[in-house]
């Protein structure tokens, strides 16, 4: 085993990453080594690398959506084996003790820890996770394929099910989450509806692929009102708007970590009992059932491939709407065969 590994890394908001070389980690009590062999890119690290998130730990190794095999345990890890295939998602320590801990809402646990944000990330060779906060995945198919279950496909996960019963869901932003989640709903028989940036005919013919009965840009006026409206683009002035396509007891749920300020609205357009939350974080209940449940859709993402040390390109081109799906980093050998960006699709 390599004693370094390579990594990108963030050393202050506003700069971009750096490829360095960095002696490779070791497991400790409770923890797994993890060989890295994909990460996604998620719209969490652009607002960390942008200075949206307060007080990172720097200089950090971004990235939570990783996928790779154990390479080493720690002293006190039970249920995995080296050579396994895991998961590490954003969730990545909690004190297990507190109020929201003991009442089955880790992810409001004031002392927990993200990865990628305190606890080191997978834009990386290897990285070091605690193993009560890992998945066991399939050990068949494409790493690739499986990193964005890991935040996009968990958080929309976690957000519709705090939209309960509605059969009618609008999805604000098509990107990452809402295109894992729009094959749960035709799973489920759900219908829903597609808001996309005006004029974005690309996302809106992508959505229509995925089964959506209508799909247009946000300033645009649904053909039926919504039960629920899950909002993943973060930004805030689409709030008001999602709440104005609600039927009467309809839920808005604003599933990112960070929005930009939500414009004032009336009274009259909440009133009827609808309803305004936020998504924070995910439990590991949440993980077990999404992970549970995709493999019998059967989930399937939409990948751009990026080598590991094109980072910031995928960054970019994530922050421009470049592609659809959603962005994985590849390390290593099997990163240099992606060089130039690939486009893949689980079979």
């Amino acid at each position: 085993m390599p004693t370094t590994m390579r990594a990108m890394v963030l050393d202050r908001p506003g700069l971009p990453l750096r490829l360095a070389e960095l002696p490779r980690p070791n497991a400790g009590d409770g923890e797994m080594l993890i060989a890295v062999e994909a990460c996604g890119v998620c719209r969490t690290d652009l607002h960390l690398v942008d200075g949206e998130l307060p007080d990172p730990i720097l200089p950090i190794i971004p990235g939570h959506e990783i996928v790779g095999r154990v390479a080493a345990l720690g002293a006190r890890v039970s249920g995995f084996r080296v050579g396994q295939r895991v998961g590490v998602p954003w969730l990545g320590w909690t004190c297990g003790t507190c109020r929201y801990c003991a009442s089955e809402r880790e992810n409001l646990c004031d002392h927990a820890r993200f990865t990628g944000y305190q606890i080191q990330g997978g834009y990386a060779d290897y990285t070091v996770a605690d193993a009560r906060y890992c998945f066991p995945l399939p050990d068949e198919g494409d790493a690739a394929m499986l990193a964005p279950w890991l935040c996009a496909g968990l958080i929309g996960y976690r957000a519709l099910r705090l939209a309960g019963d509605s059969r009618r869901l609008g999805l604000y932003g098509f990107g990452a989450a809402a295109h894992l989640l729009a094959q749960v709903l035709r799973h489920q028989h759900r219908e829903f509806l597609a808001f996309t940036r005006p004029g974005d005919l690309a996302s809106q013919a992508f959505a229509r692929q995925l089964g959506a009965r209508w799909a247009g840009g946000t300033d645009e006026t649904p053909p039926a009102r919504l039960d629920a409206a899950l909002v993943f683009a973060p930004a805030g002035a689409l709030v008001p708007l999602a709440l104005g396509h609600l039927d009467k007891g309809g839920s808005v749920v604003c599933a990112g970590i960070h929005m930009s300020d939500i414009p004032a609205f009336s009274y009259a357009t909440l009133w009827g009992e609808r309803c305004l939350r936020s998504v924070a974080n995910l439990t590991r209940r949440d993980g077990h059932e999404f992970l549970d449940l995709a493999p019998n859709i059967p989930l399937r993402a939409d990948v751009t491939l990026f080598p590991l040390e094109q980072a910031n390109q995928a960054l970019a081109q994530l922050r421009s709407g470049a592609f659809q799906g959603a962005a994985v980093l590849i390390p290593g050998q099997a990163g240099a065969r992606a060089l130039g960006c690939g486009t893949a699709r689980s079979p």
